[in-house]
């Protein structure tokens, strides 16, 4: 079945941009010019990945992404102009996945599209892990703590699920880029950062005195299991 992407940008020869190069790679494109749009459109197409630009008319990029992540784990990628790191951090703390800043080739984006969409199949037989109050399964993408459900994005789970894998083993921010966010990741190192503290937020029974997501400090994080 082919993927389906929102693409926000009020920029309408960006927007044009864009979709043709998606479409070009197999994928359904919708596309909104301002914030309203992006919504409704959101609503009655369901789509799997949404590329949300920041300066948008009558509702930004930022509300735009708090009122998606209120009902959807869907995949963001935030566009914007702005090189200010304040806005970029904002952005991830809101929910987004992943940002690119402008200009940006279109290489580039397509890259950033293609390891966001990146999904196991729901479809797949379980194959669920627990530590201790934490299970994940990894198959249907799913995480439990004390039974009960957990909601995490995309880029949430995958890097709890790296981790989890590879657990006590330390892993610095650049390799956790590369890794996670894959090798064709053009970020920074906040962007771990934040990604890691909005999963502790999510996971963690304390998140300021974590069990499980541990950092060593001057190195990197790692997931604590002690059998």
């Amino acid at each position: 079945m082919e993927k389906k992407i929102l693409v926000a940008e009020d920029e309408k020869n960006i927007a044009n941009i864009i979709a043709y190069n998606l479409k070009n790679d197999g994928y359904k494109v919708f596309c909104a010019y301002d914030g309203q749009e992006a919504l409704d459109l959101f609503e009655s197409e369901k789509p799997d990945l949404v590329l949300l630009d920041i300066m948008m008319p009558k509702i930004n990029g930022f509300d735009v992404c708090k009122q998606i992540r209120k009902k959807s784990q869907v995949s963001i990628i935030m566009l914007t102009a702005r090189a200010d790191e304040v806005d970029k951090v904002l952005g991830l703390e809101l929910g987004a996945d992943d940002y690119v800043t402008k200009p940006f080739s279109v290489n580039e984006l397509m890259a950033r599209v293609k390891a966001n969409l990146r999904r196991s199949d729901n479809n797949c037989e379980s194959n669920i892990v627990s530590f201790g109050d934490i299970k994940i399964d990894f198959n249907r993408y799913e995480v439990f703590c004390n039974d009960k459900m957990i909601s995490l994005t995309p880029k949430e789970f995958d890097l709890l699920k790296f981790l989890a894998i590879h657990p006590n083993k330390i892993f610095n921010r650049e390799e956790l880029l590369n890794k996670v966010w894959s090798y064709e990741y053009f970020g920074d190192a906040r962007t771990v950062d934040v990604t890691v503290r909005r999963l502790r937020m999510k996971v963690e029974k304390t998140p300021d005195d974590p069990k499980f997501i541990l950092t060593k400090r001057g190195v990197g994080y790692y997931f604590n299991f002690k059998k």
